[in-house]
């Protein structure tokens, strides 16, 4: 193989569960991924203890770039929540959100989720591209419908945030 005079490999982006150990680095990470709100250090403690089954750590060459938050619903275990999505400067325009969520819900503990969820402003075009590509990517039919109000919910101090619901081939098929 010739090496091409000023090319540059892409670094090997990896994922796996996170870890306790990872809380602080995911809190840092999230805090860069401007306008994505913070949650405190000891939330995303948790979110790695807690919920690591559910949760997605994207790293290239070992410093965290991608961070999913999520859980399946404890009502609903068909339903996987989608709490935050975070992706850094370095990784974006490589499909990382993307990834991340095919990654996760391929995952065995996974296994019988038949619908993703999350909540998005309507101001938020990154993440409404994000969750379109994702859902035309597992042949899914995504809706959404006002769910936490800015007036009613939030007392005026944040944007609404819609439900959005993708519901993957499977269902739809259940459905038919």
């Amino acid at each position: 193989m010739h090496k091409i005079e000023g090319s540059k490999q892409k670094p090997q982006i990896t994922f796996r569960k996170p870890g306790r150990e990872d809380g602080s680095a995911i809190w840092d990470l999230i805090a860069s991924c401007h306008p994505l709100d913070e949650n405190s250090m000891y939330c995303n403690l948790i979110q790695c203890d807690h919920f690591s089954d559910t949760c997605v750590l994207a790293e290239m060459d070992g410093e965290p770039v991608g961070w999913i938050s999520a859980y399946r619903m404890p009502d609903d275990l068909e339903t996987l929540f989608v709490w935050q999505v975070a992706v850094s400067e370095k990784a974006r325009g490589q499909g990382l959100g993307t990834r991340m969520l095919e990654h996760l819900v391929e995952r065995e503990e996974c296994d019988g989720v038949n619908r993703l969820q999350t909540t998005i402003t309507l101001d938020n075009d990154a993440s409404w591209a994000l969750f379109g590509r994702f859902s035309t990517n597992v042949s899914g039919k995504l809706t959404s419908q006002p769910y936490f109000q800015r007036d009613h919910h939030f007392d005026g101090r944040h944007a609404t945030e819609h439900m959005v619901t993708i519901r993957f081939a499977e269902e739809l098929k259940r459905a038919a």
